[in-house]
């Protein structure tokens, strides 16, 4: 180096051809063979395993760092040695402590690990094509164990699901998973997570499958099963196989114990429900609370709320699993497990509230222990031994409360057995669960994870109709590659050769003469100075080209396009590593727009074969149809003193027959539903019958105020 000169970082070498060959070959397999796939899976699940033992280790960790103990609550108001002189005071500034650091972390660096993590998942799965960020996985790990370990009143299911599940997408990500293939891999991710956690494999592939993939085959069971098992065996090794909760032996006293299952049921329903409607309000409330002050301070600010909470019952601090286990095996007093359900249902709304981060699995766990054991107690002091032990209706109500806050009874059924480790309760706990689920389906439409996402306007539990974009695939629109370039060629060098040249310009069509492609890696290259004498160039960066499967869907493929491939993306064969074309946003409209014709000229066809009765098919087949007769849209841009205005669209009373249809809220077309908020500047639409279009227009601008009368000038007369 001359003297004087700046210094500049050494080039890194490329790899060697042979070697990102070898790379691009294996890559290839594991995201289009079937023993590729099961190798992934396997890999998540692994992954997902100790993802969990790492994570449980966090929270033990930052719970002896605040408490002085791996565990705290059970012992009830006792002092932390980490702050001598506070005494049992300390409690009050733990959550501060704890969330003036995964405050900022959250906000900074992954503002989606907020909150208990679950429909974020399912919002990955069901409208982004199964891609999570990979930094959520530390980020979320790290918040949620500091917040759980400061007395964070939620549990670990939920990050551990989402720690789980962004792991999985990362390594689809990574080898270019198909997005069906990569939605696989989040839900084996999220099952291996629940699985790794509670030392429970079957309760972890029915969260998955219950919660993230609603269309169920063979393989999709099966991979999820190997994900779930291939996590609790990884976590095994660390925490043993002994069930969650050590409890005695328990069971119904007679046949009797049915019919207490069946108020218990209901019981659960309500509370079930009744958590999730109070978790959303709190958490409305301190958006209110806050408004206009920064995100990141909002957890310490506020976690004085949090402390008030745990001073006056240190049972509610952290996931609670130890006081959950008292409950069942020893209850307290009756007028204490009440004021634990009502605490731990405030202490974990709050939690989320002020936003922290945790899951809300162990909460209704908790919930329903405590109201199971309370309503033990009364039977029992009503009917005595009819009735059975107080305890057994405690582990019941643990599935049953979970079961009707997310309304996946499976998960609740084998959760409750598998934590608990007593058969016994399997046919009163699959009563009480289904009661539980049906009661709190009557009561409310969202579940406690998918609430979330129906305040923002996504229904993902809506029933999807079947269009082209979901009928026509990549491999029914993309063109040939030309030859020369198909078949063995490296991904990079389609890229280099296919890559169109022009916008709009498509490079099959292009008959300009064009070398034959170089066996060197694509590179992206940035305009620069050139490098003073004696200094060494920078070496280019290098671009990992996205590719396409010939088997996805058009509506699949659209959203790649949009993401990765402007100019276009290479479509890879059966095989996963032979490129088979090209395909470009204009080569899928033109798909579409061949098979949306050609449907038209089909549908006279199929009109006169169906009027075939009709004394004029052919005039039927070309007659309007309207439906909807007698109905009117009506759209009204909301104003600040309109009587709709911030107010739910079910809050509002609506004429009969009248439906809100749709919401335009900054620029965003929302599907409305009754928990959607109309805001001044919003535009909302309304179907409804043609004569009550005026009461409609009252509902929306109130009452026109009547004229007064004027006077006449010339006097009375």
């Amino acid at each position: 180096m001359i003297p004087g000169s700046p210094r500049t970082a050494p080039a890194r070498e490329p790899l060697p051809v042979y070697l990102r060959d070898r790379l691009g070959t294996v890559a290839g397999q594991l995201r289009s063979t079937r023993w590729g796939l099961v190798a992934m899976t396997l890999l998540v699940g692994s992954g997902a395993g100790a993802g969990a033992i790492a994570f449980r280790l966090m929270i033990f960790g930052f719970t002896d760092a605040f408490t002085g103990r791996a565990t705290f609550g059970l012992n009830g108001r006792v002092s932390s040695p980490h702050f001598p002189g506070f005494g049992m005071w300390f409690v009050l500034v733990t959550p501060i402590l704890a969330g003036l650091v995964f405050g900022p972390l959250i906000y900074f660096f992954a503002r989606e690990a907020r909150g208990h993590g679950v429909p974020e998942v399912m919002l990955a799965v069901a409208e982004n094509g199964g891609r999570i960020r990979p930094q959520v996985t530390l980020v979320k790990a790290l918040a949620s164990a500091l917040c759980i370990g400061g007395g964070g009143s939620v549990g670990r299911e939920g990050p551990i699901v989402q720690i789980g599940s962004a792991f999985g997408s990362s390594l689809g990500q990574l080898v270019r998973m198909s997005e069906g293939r990569l939605r696989l891999l989040v839900a084996c991710g999220a099952a291996g997570g629940i699985s790794g956690t509670f030392n429970a494999p079957i309760t972890g592939a029915f969260f998955a499958l219950e919660l993230f993939m609603p269309e169920l085959s063979l393989e999709t069971v099966s991979l999820i099963l190997l994900s779930s098992t291939a996590a609790d065996v990884v976590s095994r090794l660390a925490f043993g196989s002994s069930p969650l909760f050590t409890l005695p032996d328990l069971s119904l006293a007679n046949d009797w114990g049915y019919l207490f299952c069946v108020v218990l049921g209901v019981l659960a329903g309500v509370a079930g429900s009744g958590f999730r409607a109070i978790l959303y309000r709190t958490e409305d409330l301190f958006d209110r609370l806050w408004r206009g002050r920064p995100e990141w301070l909002r957890p310490a600010a506020c976690g004085i709320v949090l402390g008030l909470l745990l001073l006056a019952a240190p049972q509610l601090y952290g996931v609670g699993y130890p006081v959950i286990e008292r409950v069942i095996a020893n209850p307290y007093v009756l007028g204490f497990l009440l004021l634990l359900v009502v605490g731990k249902v405030v202490a974990a709304s709050v939690t989320i509230g002020i936003g922290g981060s945790g899951g809300v699995f162990a909460p209704s766990l908790f919930i329903g222990a405590a109201l199971g054991a309370a309503y033990g107690l009364v039977i029992h002091g009503l009917f005595g031994g009819l009735a059975g032990p107080p305890g057994v209706y405690g582990m019941i109500a643990m599935g049953a409360v979970f079961g009707a806050a997310a309304r996946a009874p499976l998960t609740a059924v084998a959760g409750a057995f598998e934590m608990t480790g007593d058969h016994h309760i399997v046919l009163a706990l699959m009563l009480t669960v289904v009661i539980a689920a049906a009661v709190s389906r009557r009561l409310s439409y969202g579940t406690i994870y998918t609430t979330k996402l129906l305040r923002r306007g996504i229904d993902i539990d809506r029933p999807r109709p079947s269009t082209l974009w979901q009928q026509l695939t990549v491999g029914d629109a993309m063109r040939p590659a030309p030859e020369g370039v198909a078949g063995t060629a490296a991904l990079e060098e389609v890229v280099a050769a296919l890559a169109p040249a022009a916008p709009g310009r498509h490079p099959a069509s292009d008959t300009t003469s064009r070398p034959p492609p170089a066996r060197r890696p694509v590179l992206e290259e940035t305009a620069s100075p050139p490098p003073e004498p004696g200094a060494t160039a920078p070496a280019p960066s290098r671009r990992n080209p996205h590719a396409l499967f010939r088997d996805e869907t058009l509506e699949q493929g659209l959203r790649q396009l949009l993401l990765y491939g402007p100019g276009g993306l290479p479509v890879l064969g059966d095989d996963g590593q032979a490129v088979a074309g090209w395909v470009t946003s204009q080569d899928v409209l033109r798909a579409f727009a061949k098979q949306l014709g050609k449907s038209v000229r089909q549908a006279p066809a199929g009109a006169e074969a169906a009027e075939w009765a009709a004394e004029a098919p052919q005039a039927r087949a070309r007659e309007p149809h309207n439906p909807l007769r007698g109905y009117v849209l009506m759209s009204f841009d909301v104003r600040p003193d309109d009587p709709v205005a911030r107010k739910a669209v079910k809050d509002t009373s609506w004429p009969p027959a009248c439906l809100v249809v749709a919401v335009r809220h900054h620029r965003t077309s929302l599907t409305a539903n009754g928990l959607t908020r109309l805001e001044p500047g919003d535009r909302v639409t309304v179907l409804a019958p043609a004569v009550l279009a005026d009461i409609v227009q009252t509902v929306v601008r109130g009452p026109v105020p009547a004229l007064q009368p004027v006077p006449d000038p010339s006097g009375p007369r």
